[in-house]
């Protein structure tokens, strides 16, 4: 059982975090700019729009979600400080016990919002466009990736975020060679950006009859997802477009037709497809969705680039190799960067990835800060 002065201690500690967090959020401020698309919203012809309502209604709701997790968390930690002085006050073991659970209950919570804040680059808000490839590693690489794309739609769905899977691109023995999926949340480019880079697994190989240990190799990339005020500029000259089959298990509406979309932006080379969607049409509209993200990163890359090239920086490392999940000799997950660590593999790959981006937007805010010194 805790002493009256751990609780206090716990208490004041969350508190001093809290307040942080509430000098950063700046509750005021966020009031203020709800009660300006409030106005808005009100306005009779805003849905002659579209675009610009579903715009402007979602950024209502983001930040009155914004504003009710910060003052959800100071009412919680104002009743368990109730609950410690009513406890001595009383001389109430249960109470300071009850008080104890409270404030174990409110930590997670607080570090995680805490962790948000830390959340402040140009398009950390938007949502995320995810891509998964197989990379080096056959049919386990293959294998490997599918089983991240499950990982990560796990995550999403833990925490109930709406995905959309854009495209899939299924190997021939087992496994995928590629999806591409968004997922849709406040934050969710800022959270999922530190995931990128080439994940390492290390296990006895279910495709090997003899038994071996494989290593494969899966690279996870994540963008931004681009909104109307981002001006990419896609000319019907600079795009070629192919149509195909849709390819995938079972035998979905989707396979009958030549609905599939495949898009090539010659100017860079850069190539997007999408099969999710029935009509050749909605793929269209979808794959050049997915085709302004990569032209949108491809522009702020080149920036980062050029800025570090003035300052005579040799790069980062941010995209190389940054997690090895070992289920063979021992069960291990390790992020290479931060060195945070898990010994439960299956939950990771059951969605647990909390700890792990966490750890990596922690990380990645110390990099940032070293860099500028």
């Amino acid at each position: 059982m805790a002493t009256v002065d751990d609780l206090r201690t716990a208490w004041q500690d969350l508190d001093q975090t809290l307040t942080s967090i509430e000098a950063v959020v700046d509750v005021p401020a966020l009031e203020a700019a709800i009660a300006a698309l409030e106005q808005e919203v009100a306005v009779p012809d805003l849905w002659s729009d579209q675009e610009r309502a579903q715009a402007v209604t979602s950024r209502l709701s983001r930040l009155r979600a914004d504003v009710e997790r910060v003052t959800a968390l100071r009412s919680r930690l104002d009743d368990a400080g109730v609950l410690i002085d009513l406890g001595v006050e009383e001389d109430d073991p249960a109470t300071l016990d009850e008080a104890g659970t409270h404030l174990a209950a409110l930590k997670p919570d607080v570090e995680s919002l805490e962790v948000r804040t830390l959340l402040s680059g140009d398009y950390d808000d938007r949502d995320a466009l995810v891509t998964i490839r197989s990379e080096a590693g056959g049919v386990d690489a293959a294998d490997f990736a599918e089983m991240l794309l499950r990982m990560y739609l796990r995550w999403a769905d833990r925490h109930g975020y709406t995905t959309e899977v854009y495209d899939t691109s299924y190997a021939e023995e087992a496994g995928i060679k590629s999806a591409t999926f968004q997922v849709r949340a406040p934050f969710a480019y800022g959270t999922l950006s530190v995931e990128q880079g080439t994940h390492r697994l290390v296990r006895i190989s279910p495709f090997d009859n003899q038994g071996r240990r494989q290593t494969s190799f899966a690279g996870v990339e994540v963008l931004p997802v681009t909104e109307e005020a981002d001006h990419i500029d896609i000319p019907e000259a600079d795009i070629r477009v192919d149509v195909f089959r849709s390819s995938g298990p079972g035998g979905q509406s989707v396979n009958t037709t030549d609905s599939a979309v495949r898009i090539t932006h010659l100017p860079t080379g850069l190539v997007v497809s999408c099969q999710n969607e029935k009509s050749q049409l909605q793929n269209k509209v979808a794959a050049l969705h997915v085709l302004q993200s990569r032209l949108l990163e491809r522009a702020r890359a080149e920036r980062e680039a050029e800025l570090r090239q003035l300052k005579g920086d040799g790069g980062n490392s941010w995209g190389s190799q940054m997690r090895s999940y070992v289920l063979h000799p021992y069960q291990m997950v390790k992020d290479l960067r931060t060195d945070y660590e898990t010994g439960n593999p299956s939950a990771v790959f059951d969605g647990d990835l909390d700890g792990f981006i966490d750890a990596g937007i922690r990380w990645r805010r110390q990099q940032e800060r070293e860099t500028k010194v």
